[in-house]
């Protein structure tokens, strides 16, 4: 996904863009949710289109099904409050792990959203993809603030804040 979509006098970053998409995504179908997702697209409109582009604005405006919303919940309040997460999770391996993970942000691409955090068992950035989040909890543990642009892909990086 483009890394900045502009609209005229407003340009939102990957970390706005996930940010936003994150409060849409559990909201349901209702009319709020509804217009806020056409609100969304309107500005993401402007983008570069291509198959990876057209396919991630679909998945970041369309609602998610009630269990993964649930979890989707769950990991915006503990992005929002700095809070550690515990996730039983299910890799691409069908290998199941608890892991607590210090979240960060969400992204999508493609066809799945992803939580982004410092993983503590495997001390280090990890994506979890939300489909394969079996379960997820607050531990109700303070995790490190975090800057989400540091997390993302496609981020121009400035050596003098790193």
């Amino acid at each position: 996904m483009a890394n900045v979509a502009t609209h005229p006098e407003t340009a939102l970053s990957t970390a706005e863009i996930a940010a936003l998409a994150l409060s849409l995504a559990h909201l349901g179908a209702g009319p709020q949710a509804t217009t806020a997702r056409r609100a969304l697209r309107a500005l993401l409109d402007d983008a570069v289109q291509d198959d990876v582009v057209t396919t991630t604005l679909a998945t970041l405006t369309e609602p998610l099904d009630v269990s993964t919303s649930d979890r989707a919940r769950v990991i915006a309040a503990a992005i929002t409050e700095h809070r550690v997460v515990r996730l039983c999770y299910g890799d691409a391996g069908a290998n199941v792990t608890i892991r607590e993970v210090e979240p960060v942000t969400c992204l999508v691409h493609r066809d799945h959203w992803y939580l982004v955090g410092w993983c503590r068992m495997r001390r280090g950035v990890r994506a979890f993809r939300f489909d394969r989040v079996l379960a997820v909890e607050s531990t109700g543990l303070l995790a490190r603030p975090r800057r989400a642009d540091r997390y993302l892909p496609f981020q121009r990086r400035n050596r003098a804040a790193a």
